[in-house]
Order: C-alpha cells, then sequence, then structure tokens
C-alpha cells in the first residue's frame, strides 16, 4: 500500500512564513534590543511616557543647575529658579500675565494666520510655476536673511506704533519661512511619482492634488510650525522696539527696575507658550501625515 503525498509545496510556502517567524521569536532573547524596539513601536503609549520621562530628566537637571548658580549669588541680575516661580505664581494670580497677553495675542494670531495663508499660497504658485519662482523668489530670501531690528524703524515710520506695526513685524519674520518650505517641498517631489502620473494620462490637476500637494505636505506643515515660532519672535521683538506693550514691556520694563525674577517669570512665560503651541501643532501634523514615532517609522521602513 503505497503512503498518500501531501501537497508539500502549498503547505510549505504558506506556513514556513509563520514557523520562520516563531524560530526568530524563540531565538531573539527577550531583553534584545531588537525586542524592546519591537515592543515599543507596538506600544504608542509606552515610547510617549519614556519620551516625557527623558524631558522632564533634562529639565529637572536643567533647574536644578539654574538654582544651584542662581544661590551662588555671582550676579544679582541671575536669581534662582525657585524666586523666578514665586514670581510666575504671583504674576498669574494677580492678572498680570493675562492683561500682557491680552495686548501680545491678538496681532499674533493675526500676523501668523496672514502669513500662514499668504506664504502658502506663494510657495504653491512658486514651487509650481517657473515664472512666479523667478520674480518671487529673490524677495522671499532678501526678507528671510534681512535683520529684523533694522526694519523696525522703517516699520514705525510707515505704521506707527499701533498694532498693525506688531502684525507687520510677525508678518516679516513668519511669511518667508512658509514660502520657502513649500516651495522647497514642491520641489523636491519624486520626478518618477509624476511621470507616472503622467503615463496614466492624469490631468495637471490630479498631478498636483494626488502627487504634489501630498509629496509636499511634510515640509508645508514644518513650514507652518517655524512660522509660528517666528511669529512669536517678531512679536516680542515688536513690543521691545517699536511700542512697549504685552510681554514685551514686561521683559524690558522689570529689567529696567531691576525686578529680575519678575523679568524671568516674563520670559519663561512666553516660552513656555510657545512650546505648548508648537507641541500642539506637531501633534496635528502627525494626525495629518500619518507619524506617530521613531520606532513605527523604522518599522516600516525594515518591512519594506
Amino acid at each position: 500500500m503505497s503512503l498518500g503525498v501531501l501537497p508539500a509545496s502549498r503547505g510549505i510556502s504558506e506556513e514556513a512564513p509563520f514557523a520562520a517567524e516563531q524560530e526568530a521569536a524563540a531565538i531573539t532573547p527577550v531583553g534584545s534590543p531588537e525586542t524592546r524596539k519591537t515592543f515599543a513601536s507596538n506600544n504608542p503609549s509606552l515610547w510617549f511616557m519614556k519620551d516625557l520621562g527623558w524631558k522632564l530628566l533634562c529639565f529637572a537637571i536643567v533647574f536644578a543647575c539654574w538654582e544651584v548658580v542662581g544661590r551662588a549669588h555671582w550676579n544679582l541680575a541671575f536669581p534662582p529658579i525657585s524666586s523666578v516661580a514665586v514670581a510666575l505664581a504671583k504674576m498669574a494670580i494677580n492678572g498680570e500675565l493675562a492683561h500682557a497677553y491680552a495686548s501680545t495675542l491678538p496681532p499674533l494670531a493675526l500676523g501668523v494666520s496672514l502669513a500662514s495663508i499668504v506664504g502658502t499660497f506663494a510657495g504653491v504658485v512658486m514651487g509650481l510655476f517657473r515664472p512666479a519662482e523667478i520674480i518671487f523668489y529673490p524677495f522671499f530670501v532678501l526678507l528671510q536673511t534681512a535683520p529684523m531690528a533694522a526694519l523696525v524703524p522703517l516699520i514705525t515710520v510707515v505704521l506707527g506704533v499701533g498694532i498693525a506695526a506688531k502684525m507687520l513685524a510677525v508678518v516679516a519674520l513668519s511669511m518667508p519661512i512658509v514660502a520657502l518650505n513649500c516651495y522647497k517641498g514642491i520641489r523636491d517631489t519624486n520626478p518618477s511619482l509624476i511621470d507616472m502620473c503622467r503615463s496614466l494620462t492624469g490631468s495637471r490637476m490630479q498631478e498636483i492634488t494626488k502627487i504634489i500637494l501630498p509629496s509636499a505636505s511634510g515640509m508645508m506643515f514644518a513650514g507652518l510650525r517655524l512660522s509660528v515660532s517666528g511669529g512669536f519672535v517678531g512679536v516680542v521683538l515688536a513690543e521691545l522696539l517699536i511700542t512697549p506693550t504685552g510681554i514685551g514691556d514686561l521683559i524690558s520694563y522689570n529689567s529696567s527696575v531691576a525686578h529680575y525674577p519678575e523679568m524671568y517669570a516674563a520670559i519663561i512665560s512666553i516660552i513656555a507658550f510657545a512650546t505648548i503651541t508648537l507641541t500642539v501643532l506637531q501633534m496635528i501634523e502627525r494626525q495629518f501625515t500619518g507619524v506617530r514615532g521613531p520606532y513605527r517609522g523604522r518599522q516600516r521602513k525594515e518591512r519594506i
């Protein structure tokens, strides 16, 4: 009696990958770096907590060094971080910070919004059309490299010392970043993807909406985040040099009367506010682009 022959080729081809994975899992030690990376990539909350822990440790070290150096009294203009924290809490309770931000945020929001809309449109147009690039690209490069302190007297002469002057300072620092990032993102689109779209008889609008803009979305979002950062710099610089209002007025006034804890408290508050804003924008960017963490991106590349 002859033994029946099983379809070995099909069974091996279907079960071999699973057997290989089980064998690799059995060989790989539990505590190896590969196992930890795979576990972290499958658990975003663990990766987030680990990343947050390292950041908090870094801040703790910096603040501890600041406290030690401040208590050494080597310079009266450098108080310990504990005095700065007390001053920050006091200014937040008595409404001094709220009153300052009520004057700082409107020109910042208007300027960043205007710079984002106009800068994105200008960058897309420069990236898609060669004549627009020839005309407008040198202007944005010149505006980005020009020192803002040299343009402040011109802004005050033209617009005075009101909210329009502060908004123009924000636009001058934010808009070139958005425009140049959008332009660079569109120019760096993979030519093979464009050729593929054309070979499939895709229209020019489909080429732009399906290939170019999705490919440039990472650079565009990065430009928007950097424009917000430039907007914070522009509004504080305008309040220091154009009109003494808002956070800039708190910094300059407390510095002039030697209230250094309050001065550092105002500086820390604007830095913390900018950091929180940029972190929220980065989270929104990750939702749109699909990026969740470094381990997932690395795992995706390895699978490819």
